[in-house]
């Protein structure tokens, strides 16, 4: 059976490669001479390296431009990044804030309305439509995804419960009564979903769910394949980040062969996160977005730290849309133990392939005289055993797996089931002890 797509603004979302790059270089031109004339912050940048918006004529003096970072943003809190007053800025969002000053974002009454169309093309991209019920667990509030859903559900015409996250009995309860068809929230809480209606013993056929939409946080195809076993869903990975709209900056179509950038406004970018030297198509690196159509905040070359890997291949569902690799990671949460380079995402997509191991573990990160990686893992219940020997084989099956796929050694210890925390947001992979011995 032939594969189904829809395409919420067609004309657009089929446009060729050259046409798009028709869009970015004149909409670049633009952004540029907007950001020099409105935004202090890059009008002094650019003078004090002597650039000028006129040096800016093709796509490819994208390059001329200095990288702009978080700290840039925290350095200007709140709102000295702003082109524009208050009293054009009709919504504000913020990062949570959990590593410094949050990152604060203004939008006028046009970037609200470029948001909720760039959020109509990206849920109808895995088929979803206005004949959809669609159940919001993102949460509402100063982070961007559940108004951002909220807007772009509404946009198509499909009935949106904004039930935002947690209370997961009645979100179950809500699904079943309602018949939700899709699904919005972060893969760790889709999981919690269902290993919540398993222990219950709810039958997961009494859910008409169809589409997953998830974001918010990296996870890997195996994980996918997981929420689809467990879901009886099409898990679909969806890419944003606050600072450029919120959700919207790109999402998989029903191909799930990398995510589409709207290309028609943002220009994506890999480079080297220790160089800055742009690197080209196939080759991995950090992803940099210049926002193309952003009146309040405009960014350009924003660096995201999102390591991933860019291709602009027309795809089989029609659209040239430059589409980015599923991030795996963060350039910045890299973890180096013993010299060997791990991000937390391949030790998951490793550990999701080994039967018996289920989707909550922790990656624990400690120093004795050398660095001491450990994993807890919990074991599915068809696979715990009373044996020692058991166990002890299932142990060094895990050990030997990681060891040949990370190229590193891991202790593996086994957690009591329910004992490794769940989350209804970001889930928290990650502990490293090794801050506090320096």
């Amino acid at each position: 059976m032939a594969k189904r797509y829809e395409y919420w603004n067609k004309e657009m979302e089929l446009k060729n490669r050259k046409e798009l790059d028709e869009i970015q270089t004149k909409r670049l031109r633009a952004i540029v001479k907007y950001c020099y004339e409105k935004v202090p912050f890059y009008n002094k940048r650019f003078k004090e390296i002597g650039l000028h918006p006129d040096d800016i004529k093709t796509k490819e003096d994208i390059v001329k431009i200095p990288i702009t970072k978080k700290q840039d943003l925290r350095d200007n809190y709140p709102f000295g990044m702003f082109a524009v007053p208050l009293t054009e800025i009709v919504r504000i969002h913020a990062s949570s804030g959990t590593t410094g000053k949050p990152t604060v974002v203004g939008y006028t009454k046009n970037d609200i309305e470029t948001w909720t169309e760039l959020m109509a093309r990206t849920i109808m991209a895995p088929n979803v439509t206005k004949e959809d019920i669609v159940q919001n667990a993102y949460g509402y509030g100063l982070f961007t995804g559940g108004l951002g859903f909220h807007y772009g559900a509404e946009r198509i015409g499909a009935t949106v419960i904004p039930i935002s996250g947690g209370n997961t009995e009645r979100q179950i309860l809500i699904m079943q009564d309602f018949k939700s068809t899709v699904l919005t929230c972060t893969p760790s809480y889709s999981l919690f979903i269902a290993e919540y209606m398993k222990n219950q013993d709810i039958d997961i056929e009494s859910l008409s769910l169809r589409v997953g939409i998830f974001g918010a946080e990296p996870w890997s195809d195996s994980l996918r394949k997981k929420i689809e076993d467990a879901l009886h869903i099409d898990a679909i990975d969806i890419y944003g980040l606050s600072e450029l709209c919120g959700p919207g900056v790109s999402v998989e179509c029903p191909e799930k062969a990398g995510l589409h950038i709207w290309e028609d406004h943002f220009i994506p970018e890999i480079i080297n996160p220790e160089t800055s030297e742009q690197l080209g198509e196939d080759e991995q690196g950090a992803l940099v977005f210049t926002t193309l159509t952003k009146e309040g905040i405009p960014l350009l070359r924003y660096l995201t730290n999102d390591i991933s890997i860019l291709n602009y291949e027309k795809c089989n569902c029609g659209r040239w849309h430059a589409r980015m690799k599923k991030v795996i990671g963060r350039a910045d949460d890299m973890l180096i133990v013993r010299g060997i380079n791990v991000f937390p995402s391949e030790v998951e997509y490793q550990l999701m392939k080994i039967p018996g191991v289920s989707e909550n573990y922790q990656i624990i990160v400690d120093r004795d005289i050398l660095d001491i990686l450990t994993i807890r893992v919990e074991v599915t219940p068809e696979y715990f055993s009373d044996k020692i020997s058991d166990m002890e084989a299932l142990k060094d099956k895990i050990e030997k797996h990681l060891k040949a796929n990370l190229q590193i050694h891991a202790n593996v210890e086994f957690a009591a089931p329910g004992s490794i925390e769940r989350s209804i947001g970001k889930a928290k992979r990650v502990i490293d002890l090794r801050k506090d011995k320096i």
